[in-house]
């Protein structure tokens, strides 16, 4: 292998001296064209990129600048334009006598360097990372250091090529991510990166990017396989849960010392552990030990990628819902759920149907006529899905059909708010469920503000959301409209408390605890992503998520549905939702009868999920503490089960790379 490394290095080197000076590549989102990359190198040392999309509105524009060494390591980088919500970015490092320097929008600082190190910045082009791939390629044992922190190390995927104008070959970046980060590299010096969301890969290479998908998934897939024979425990026969405090969301009580008998992959009995009958000789027994048992939790809003089903199951996330997703590789990562080759939750799926135009969400199902709509909601039906989300391009006059056709296939509907269109008139025209607060408030701000493809979704929201409080007659008003239309709520709060209340130089919140026993980059990528506040905004953004908790409080004392999701890092933001429930005044066994049994009322599925009962699916978690008195106490999931299967938190993260919670 060392041989075959030295070989492309010197094949990487020589082919990079010869290249054209400038290339361009195109970034797709989902397959769909959304911007340019475009890489000038300056002599033999200095490169030039400027890096921007377009994704609904937001999106980075970035145009940086830096000087190599050598070794093909940075000495000196700068880079300007805006990050993905659009705020500043302004960014300077500098290796100069053994003496690191950096600062940006998030981090600033120095550090004298002895040896050989790599700064990664926090907005760069993606063709950075190609750089970072060759200098790897270059340095001793094809590892280096990593500034501010962390270790990357390079290696091939051995006989992986790809291409039809460019050859590129596979390898696997170990450092960046919790998991290998694939990048392809040409014989020009060009770089590839693929996947189920963002591609980047130079002009004329656009076809090959299903092939290279497809070689990633065989890698990705065979490592999820192994993960999934290694990561879970499957009794041999019966197993016994004794000793637990048990949570019932019917009547939110909490029993005291309880049993629980699961055969394969359902409940058979719940009683107190002194008249549990019927358990065979040979039973497994898993003592609680008084630890708090619950049913399996849910996250109603999340977006699957490579990773989100371990996540989910290291911290009790045992069902779960889609919101959207690409119709190919996603199907295929469920199945694999659902056949036990890839850990991960119960998902079911929503599709999303959007219209057209460049603030069009990232999807193929676009619409312009009823007929396009109806064939969409079909094919949706057709393959499994139990929802349709519409968005926010479609037009107004399309709502109506696409809940008609859903509703005759058994669908339910649900959405953002179609631009130009109200939350009231959404509801009319058939929804069933809103996504995201932030509609509920944007209905007060109708006709007002119609515009909603654009960042004025959150923008018009932080600068008057104070104004709503729940003694206004309009929001009572609306709030009994809600309930009168039995409309159910997906509220993802702390997605708003991350852009309106975040601190761009620490960790999203609610994250504080868990991101520093990530790896150093994954917690870099978790710093806020708090929106930039307008002078003389201040107070308005300031106050503006205090005021949202309370009209969410005003919301489920009128009775309103709620349903938790998180739009954000699998397992770990879940439980920062349900805390911000109870951040709300919402009573804590309530919210978490939201986390479990209402969920599953909602999704049709509680015959067989949300309670710990006979005869229901042996999805449960077992938790340090007790979290109707003290909701931090949810984090702490000790053992998980899903379908009987067994699973450790503690091993799962130990798999990712994160470090073990403080005193275990």
């Amino acid at each position: 292998m060392r041989r075959l490394l030295a070989l492309l290095c010197t094949s990487i080197a020589a082919s990079a001296a010869a290249s054209a000076a400038e290339r361009t590549d195109r970034i797709l989102i989902q397959g769909i064209s959304a911007g340019t990359q475009t890489v000038v190198v300056e002599g033999d040392s200095r490169t030039r990129a400027e890096y921007s999309y377009n994704d609904r509105g937001r999106g980075d524009h970035i145009v940086a600048t830096w000087t190599l060494d050598a070794a093909g390591i940075p000495v000196e980088y700068s880079g300007r334009g805006n990050d993905y919500m659009k705020a500043p970015v302004e960014e300077h490092f500098t290796l100069a006598d053994g003496k690191a320097s950096w600062k940006n929008r998030t981090e600033q600082g120095e550090k004298a360097v002895t040896a050989p190190a790599f700064y990664i910045p926090a907005n760069a082009p993606l063709d950075y990372f190609g750089v970072l791939a060759r200098a790897l390629l270059k340095a001793p044992n094809h590892t280096l250091a990593l500034l501010p922190a962390g270790e990357a190390r390079i290696e091939p995927v051995d006989g992986v090529r790809v291409g039809s104008e460019r050859i590129f070959e596979l390898y696997l970046i170990n450092g960046l991510d919790f998991q290998p980060s694939p990048i392809w590299i040409g014989p020009d010096g060009a770089m590839a990166s693929v996947s189920t969301w963002v591609s980047v890969v130079p002009s004329g290479s656009e076809a090959d990017i299903p092939a290279m998908m497809a070689a990633q998934e065989k890698q990705r897939n065979e490592r999820s396989a192994r993960l999934a024979r290694e990561l879970v425990h499957v009794p041999e026969g019966d197993l016994v849960i004794r000793h637990a405090r048990l949570f019932d969301p019917r009547d939110l009580s909490v029993s005291e010392s309880m049993s629980v008998l699961v055969r394969g992959e359902r409940i058979v009995r719940v009683a107190p552990d002194a008249a549990l009958e019927g358990v065979s000789a040979d039973a497994e027994i898993l003592d609680a030990r008084g630890r708090f048992l619950l049913p399996g939790l849910w996250d109603n809003h999340q977006h699957f990628s490579e990773l989100d089903g371990l996540l989910d199951l290291a911290n009790g996330v045992t069902s779960a819902r889609d919101m959207a997703n690409d119709t190919d590789a996603f199907l295929q990562r469920v199945s694999r759920f659902e056949a036990g080759t890839e850990i991960g939750p119960r998902v079911l799926r929503a599709g999303i149907i959007d219209g057209t135009g460049e603030l069009a969400g990232p999807t193929k199902m676009r619409a312009d006529t009823a007929e396009d709509a109806i064939k969409h909601v079909d094919w949706y039906a057709d393959h499994g899905y139990v929802q349709i989300k519409i968005y926010s391009s479609i037009k107004p006059e399309l709502v109506p059909v696409i809940a008609d056709r859903a509703h005759a296939r058994g669908l339910r509907v649900s959405g953002h708010v179609p631009a130009f269109m109200s939350a009231r008139q959404f509801v009319e025209a058939g929804a069933d469920e809103l996504q995201h607060i932030n509609f509920i408030e944007l209905n007060f701000l109708w006709p007002n503000v119609q515009e909603t493809r654009n960042r004025d979704r959150f923008i018009k929201v932080a600068e008057h959301a104070r104004e709503f409080t729940p003694d206004k007659p309009e929001v009572r008003e609306f709030i009994a409209f809600l309930k009168k239309h039995h409309t159910v709520l997906d509220p993802t709060m702390g997605a708003f408390e991350g852009l309106f209340s975040g601190d761009p130089a620490l960790p999203t919140p609610g994250l504080e605890s868990v991101a520093p026993r990530f790896p150093p980059q994954i917690r870099r990528a978790l710093l806020s992503g708090a929106l930039e506040v307008p002078k003389g905004q201040e107070d308005a953004y300031r106050e503006a998520f205090p005021a949202m908790l309370k009209l969410l409080k005003a919301l489920h004392d009128a009775g309103i549905a709620i349903i938790p999701g998180t739009d954000g890092l699998a397992g770990y933001m879940l439980h920062h939702e349900l805390e911000l429930y109870a951040k709300a005044g919402i009573p804590n066994a309530e919210v978490l009868r939201m986390a479990t049994l209402t969920s599953a009322e909602v999704m049709g599925v509680d015959q067989d999920r949300g309670v710990i009962a006979p005869g229901k699916l042996a999805d449960m978690v077992l938790v340090d503490g007790d979290p109707t008195r003290n909701m931090a106490d949810i984090r702490n999931v000790s053992t998980v089960l899903k379908g009987g299967r067994v699973y450790d938190p503690a091993a799962i993260e130990k798999a990712l790379g994160i470090a073990a919670r403080p005193g275990k």
